[in-house]
Order: C-alpha cells, then sequence, then structure tokens
C-alpha cells in the first residue's frame, strides 16, 4: 500500500523559507554501528538466519529504491544485523509519525493498569468544558476503546481541522465535529483520534505522554533523549511527533514480544500487550486484495500477514514483531511504496528464519559486515570539480526579490568542500557541503525539512541536525543536497551559473518520492555584485 494512504497527511511544509543553517566543522560522516548498553549482539547464523539472507535482502531494497535509512534485526533477542545509511547514524532520532501512535496505546494501556481510566469510558466525560450545546448520541457512545481501534463513527480523518486552529482547543474541535456513524461499527484511521487519546492521558495523569512514558517505559528501556511534538494546548500530538532511535524501536517491539516483560521485570500488563496487538476490528473490506493494510487493526497497531503486528509511519518507519518467529525488525526510511518493502521481509527475511543455529558462514558474514558498513545515501560520484569553481569562488550575487526573503547568495570552494552562505532580511546563514562527501551540520528552523504536518513552532527554535554534500553534474551546475538527517527528509538545490548569475531551483524529498504531494518551490535568481 502507497503512502498516500495517510488521509491525514494533507499539509507540507516544504521548508526553504528561512533557510538557517549554521553548519559544524566539516566532519565527514560513515555508517557506523553504536556501541551501547543496549541489546546483545550475535551473528545472524547463531540466531538461524543466514547472512546470505540479509545481504539480499539489503540488495533488493536498494536496487528498488526503497530509501532505507535503517535497519535492524533483532532474533531471540539478538541483534543480528544492523545498519544505517549515511548520513544517518546510530546515535541520531527519527522521525516516527505514526508509529508515534502504539506508543500512546501503550501510555493509555499504562494508565489502565494504575487506574486512571478505563477502555469502556466515555470521551466526553473527560472534557465536561469542552463538550458542544448538543451531545449527538454517537458522540455520547463514543469510548476510549473506539478512538483506540479507529471506530470513532466519523467518516473524515479529524486532523485536518485540528490542525487548522492555530491558538488552540484541540480538544473542542474534535468534540464539534460530526459523528456520522456509530462508534465501533465502523474504521477510520483518524490521527485525531490518537490526539485525544493523548488528551485523555493528560488529563487523567496531569503529564504528558513523553513525561508519563519516560519513567515507566523509556528508562527501563534505556531509551534517551525522546521528544514529541505538542499542540498549541502543550499536549503531545499523539499520533505522530515521535522521534527516537532505530534502536529505541527495536527494544520497543521486543518488549512487546516478551508480553511487556523486560529484564525479568513486567513494565506494561501483558494482558495489555494481548489485547492492544489483536484483532480488533476489520480495516478491509473482505475482497480487498491481500496486502498488509487489510489484516485487521488493535489498539494502535497493524496485524500483519503470517500472524505479525506492527506499529507503522509514513513513508516507512516500521517496528514489525513476529511472534511465532521470535524476531523483531526496526527500519526507518523515506519510502514511495510501504507494502513493497514489507513484501521484501515476506518474500527474503521471513522463509529464510530458521528455528535452529546455522552454520557458521564467514565468507558470508564479512560480506553482510562490510556491506552494512559501507551503507550511504551519497550518489555516485560525478564531479568535485569545475573550472568555473574558481571564477565564483568567494564573489556574492544579489537575488532577485523572493518569497523566502534571501538578499544574497555565495559560494566559497576549498578542496574537500563548498561553503555557501544565504543572507536574508535576518541573517546570513552558512552551510558547508562536503564535494562528495556528507559534512555534518545544523540548522535554527526546525520547520526547514520538508513536513507532512505543519506545526506552529515557538521561540526559540531549537536547532535540527543535517547533513550537506555538493557535486558538478556538468560545468555550469553544481547540485546541493542537504539532509535533515533526524527526520526521513531531505532538499535538493540545483545551482546554475551562466554570464555571472546564478540561478538556484529548490526540490524537496517529499514531492521526488510522491508526486501527488508536489508543491511549488520559489526559484531564486542572482546577479554577481564582487
Amino acid at each position: 500500500m502507497r503512502v498516500n494512504r495517510r488521509d491525514f497527511l494533507k499539509q507540507i511544509s516544504a521548508g526553504t523559507a528561512g533557510l538557517s543553517l549554521m553548519a559544524w566543522l566539516p566532519n565527514p560522516l560513515r555508517a557506523s554501528t553504536l556501541k551501547t548498553s543496549g541489546l546483545p549482539r550475535s551473528t545472524p547464523e547463531q540466531q538461524g538466519l543466514s547472512s546470505t539472507a540479509i545481504l539480499a535482502f539489503i540488495k533488493a531494497v536498494e536496487e528498488k529504491n526503497l530509501g532505507l535509512h535503517s535497519l535492524m534485526v533483532v532474533r531471540n533477542g539478538q541483534v543480528v544485523a544492523e545498519g544505517w545509511w549515511a548520513p544517518y547514524a546510530p546515535g541520531l532520532k527519527h522521525t516516527l509519525f505514526s508509529l508515534s501512535k502504539s506508543f500512546t496505546s501503550t501510555a493509555i494501556g499504562l494508565a489502565v493498569a494504575e487506574g486512571k481510566c478505563k477502555v469502556s469510558d466515555k470521551v466526553i466525560s473527560f472534557f465536561p468544558d469542552d463538550q458542544p450545546a448538543e451531545v449527538s448520541p454517537n458522540l455520547a457512545a463514543m469510548r476510549v476503546k473506539d478512538l483506540l481501534t479507529m471506530t470513532t463513527g466519523h467518516e473524515k480523518d479529524t486532523i485536518p481541522p485540528l490542525l487548522q486552529e492555530k491558538s488552540g482547543g484541540w480538544t473542542r474541535k474534535f468534540l464539534s465535529l460530526p459523528v456520522e456513524r456509530e462508534p465501533g461499527t465502523y474504521f477510520l484511521y483518524n490521527t485525531g483520534a490518537t490526539y485525544m487519546l493523548s488528551a485523555i492521558l493528560q488529563k487523567v495523569t496531569g503529564q504528558t505522554v513523553l513525561d508519563y512514558l519516560t519513567p515507566r517505559l523509556f528508562q527501563p528501556l534505556g531509551i534517551e533523549g525522546a521528544d514529541w511534538e505538542s499542540s498549541p494546548d502543550g499536549i503531545n500530538a499523539g499520533g505522530f511527533g515521535l522521534r527516537i532511535r532505530t534502536e529505541d524501536i527495536a527494544k520497543f517491539g521486543q518488549l512487546y514480544l516478551q508480553k511487556g516483560q523486560w529484564n525479568n521485570k513486567q513494565i506494561i500488563p501483558a494482558a495489555w500487550v494481548e489485547e492492544a496487538t489483536k484483532y480488533q476490528v476489520p480495516n478491509a473490506a473482505s475482497t480487498t486484495p491481500v496486502h498488509d493494510w487489510n489484516q485487521g487493526y488493535g489498539y494502535q497497531f497493524w496485524r500483519s500477514q503470517h500472524n505479525t503486528y506492527r506499529g507503522d509511519g509514513a513513508m516507512g518507519q516500521y517496528c514489525l514483531v513476529m511472534p511465532e518467529q521470535n524476531t523483531v525488525i526496526a527500519i526507518t526510511s523515506e519510502t514511495h511504496d510501504m507494502q513493497a518493502i514489507l513484501t521484501q521481509v515476506w518474500d527474503i527475511l521471513f522463509p529464510n528464519l530458521k528455528p535452529a543455529a546455522l552454520p557458521t558462514d564467514k565468507k558470508a558474514q564479512t560480506e553482510l559486515k562490510q556491506k552494512l558498513a559501507a551503507l550511504t545515501l551519497l550518489p555516485a560520484k560525478i564531479s568535485a570539480a569545475s573550472p568555473l569553481s574558481a571564477t565564483i569562488s568567494g564573489k556574492t550575487f544579489r537575488v532577485q526579490d523572493n518569497p523566502l526573503h534571501v538578499e544574497t547568495v555565495a559560494f566559497t570552494f576549498a578542496k574537500n568542500a563548498c561553503t555557501v552562505e544565504l543572507k536574508d532580511t535576518k541573517e546570513t546563514h552558512r552551510i558547508v557541503c562536503g564535494l562528495n562527501n556528507w559534512v555534518q551540520g545544523e540548522t535554527r528552523v526546525p520547520g526547514n525539512p520538508p513536513a507532512f504536518v505543519a506545526m506552529e513552532k515557538k521561540e526559540p527554535v531549537p536547532k535540527e541536525k543535517i547533513a550537506a554534500f555538493g557535486t558538478w553534474t556538468s560545468p555550469n551546475t553544481f547540485i546541493l543536497t542537504w539532509v535533515f538527517n533526524q527526520t526521513p527528509h531531505s532538499e535538493t538545490i540545483t545551482c546554475n551559473f551562466e554570464n555571472n548569475s546564478v540561478r538556484l531551483e529548490f526540490k524537496d524529498s517529499v514531492s521526488a518520492k510522491v508526486p501527488s504531494r508536489k508543491k511549488e518551490q520559489p526559484i531564486l535568481v542572482g546577479q554577481m555584485i564582487g
């Protein structure tokens, strides 16, 4: 199923405005593994999976251009393969999009266990001050369980109208919307419903979902530095906005695989794990061709083929749990086809999960290790130099009036990097791009990454990590790419030089992956002034 199934993702903030980028010292990034006190490590063969199968999976997703950013395979509680496509790295968080929903569900499960609420509670009971003047029978009947199973009775996802409420009042807005069907009878993927779970959790505990989960889930699992977008009311978005690391995703899946136990301690009630991950409601017509979005839905978890389940997020963020195979697979990506990634799992990895250890295959293990260490999103090297670079290096181009308010742009070329400076009405922003290699950096404007859901940002604006590179594709054309590598997204800027002028064309990766979401980008035109 393709990514455009996410009807709630209506607003894409293309992220070129402001371009407030501050580079760190040039520091080439390479794919690597993070040595932590997290999950134990093993070889694939020791845990009944061949290195050859993992290699075949990696080669398949690369050949099909499925946009993976990271992969972690956990078998029998042991990490048997892990890799990050540079500039993504093990120490970086990654936006989860709707995989966040499974964490919100977990928070509700913990609150139920603590007696804070029940899945049978009526939604309106938590918000007496936000109820409409007339409460319809369907709204009155809506339960917490209906929020969990996406069967609220709405015929349209409620997140778009909530996002339009820039000053807040999202719970009131949700309760004001028509509930056309009887709750519990009709599945509709509804991110606004997950927001309401977050709001209920905050009502009954006095804490955001993030703060509530920190001592109960994140700290026991060793998950550090998580952050979560919030509504203008200070309530975590619930259905999106959580950022954690790949290994954190794998730990979360392993916790569920272990029925909520971690280090011999029951972190989540086993009964909740069972309820949350089992088939609760149908989510597609019985005549729909078999795929991973018509296997049923639990409590903010999707049922998957082969009696497995998963949390997932837009553009390919996965926490796939295979109980019968004692396996967890964590994936982050920016893909154009979410089903295609799962299909590769079913076609290549799944059949090769054997019940006992396999003979050691040192040759394949070495090949896999080398492949995992060399993963990169860097395109094939074209040219790190052009005769033109000496002519334009250090020169400033005055930019014509534009919506981005960029006044000047300058390029300074060195042996291994190009520094780009853009001056707008507020400040001068520096981007250091490696010439055919990644260089780490930061941005002060978190709205710069192309975002599916445009959220208003509060001051002071935190810095956002990036990595950048540049390459000449012809003597007159210099291509800049910067990856916002704590999100799935990137931007490509084509710089054409001719007759002492420059033309900058921006293209965000969302538009490239999903043409139906293409957004018009401003074109900057500048004339050399010195």
